[in-house]
């Protein structure tokens, strides 16, 4: 039901975006060459609150989905209409992050090696930073048509069959009932685009992320929390090494670049279809690999571990995602490959 609403919203807010002049304008830092509409997030919260309330859960942590997804994204437009300075974008997204709390939704403690780490005061503080920095790490990301929409589809698929696993179904409902919207959504998102999310719709999926990671991992230990994490890596990886680029650049971390993840695919000579779908198969991987981590003994923990981070630095040397040309291990697998070659 919320892919097919979000399928006929679409068209509709596409008429009413360019009738009214909503669109993003072609820029130096825009991928794009005309006018494109950008209310995105208002097509799958409305998709989404529909499918939600057609579903009639009894659960009331709904509530907090809706009440902080309409505030995201009504900061999301006027961001996208006016540019708002980053700090007062900041300053809302934290007032935003007391929506969840108000309902229960917070990381209170942490179990650690049979330890139990309570936050007390920090908890607050602790949560909401968690939902601004997936907020952020989704919006990020949201510089090719169809990227943000497919890598939050992917993170959904990953958290709804955990939370099956750990029989919640509320949660996996929730998740189904987004991937939906995002879905009818990415018909039209996808390269060539007909429709962007907008800070609006980029924010909104960020939110929504965040709320449902802590409401699949309520139990939160230190392995749990990793799920998440794992789950949503490659927005996580893109935004941590942003601020690291633009640390050591002496810039303002929030001052915008062309070199996130997608940008130097494209750079190395991909194509934009081919770069999203390269960021897919990526996500993938972390999202099967959150998975098999979910499930395995603890051996398994370690080799997934391991494949993981292996992983990740190669994604990060090729790309120089960093900063840093050098690539030490993609040298050693260059020159272990080239000596099997010439080997008898």
């Amino acid at each position: 039901m919320s892919f097919l609403i979000s399928i006929i919203l679409i068209p509709i807010l596409i008429y009413i975006s360019h009738a009214f002049g909503l669109v993003d304008r072609p820029g130096t830092r825009k991928v794009h060459d005309v006018p494109m509409p950008f209310l995105g997030g208002v097509a799958i919260l409305l998709s989404f609150i529909l499918g939600v309330v057609i579903s009639r859960p009894i659960e009331v942590e709904y509530i907090a989905i809706f009440v902080g997804g309409i505030f995201v994204v009504i900061l999301g437009v006027i961001d996208d209409i006016f540019d708002i300075k980053p700090l007062i974008k900041f300053i809302g997204q934290i007032l935003i992050g007391f929506v969840p709390i108000y309902y229960g939704i917070i990381i209170d403690e942490i179990s650690l090696f049979g330890f139990s780490i309570e936050f007390g005061y920090l908890a607050i503080p602790v949560t909401i930073f968690w939902i601004i920095s997936i907020i952020n790490a989704i919006n990020f990301i949201d510089g090719l048509d169809g990227l943000a929409t497919g890598v939050s589809i992917i993170s959904l698929l990953a958290i709804a069959v955990i939370t099956v696993l750990q029989g919640n179904i509320f949660v996996m409902m929730i998740c189904v009932i987004l991937i939906g919207s995002c879905l009818g959504f990415l018909v039209y998102n996808f390269y060539p685009a007909k429709i962007f999310l907008g800070d609006n719709g980029a924010m909104l999926l960020g939110y929504i992320l965040s709320v449902v990671s802590l409401m699949g991992f309520k139990e939160v230990t230190f392995l749990s929390l990793l799920f998440p994490i794992i789950i949503l890596a490659v927005p996580i990886i893109d935004v941590l090494f942003a601020m690291i680029r633009r640390y050591k650049n002496r810039v303002s971390i929030v001052r915008a670049d062309k070199h996130h993840l997608h940008h130097r695919l494209q750079f190395l000579g991909h194509s934009h279809r081919r770069s999203v779908i390269i960021i897919y198969l990526i996500s993938s991987l972390y999202a099967i690999s959150s998975v098999v981590l979910y499930i395995s003994p603890e051996y398994g923990i370690i080799t997934v571990a391991v494949i993981l981070l292996f992983t990740t630095a190669i994604v990060v040397e090729y790309t120089s995602l960093g900063g840093n040309k050098k690539q030490p291990l993609l040298n050693l697998m260059r020159k272990i490959f080239r000596n099997n070659q010439e080997s008898p």
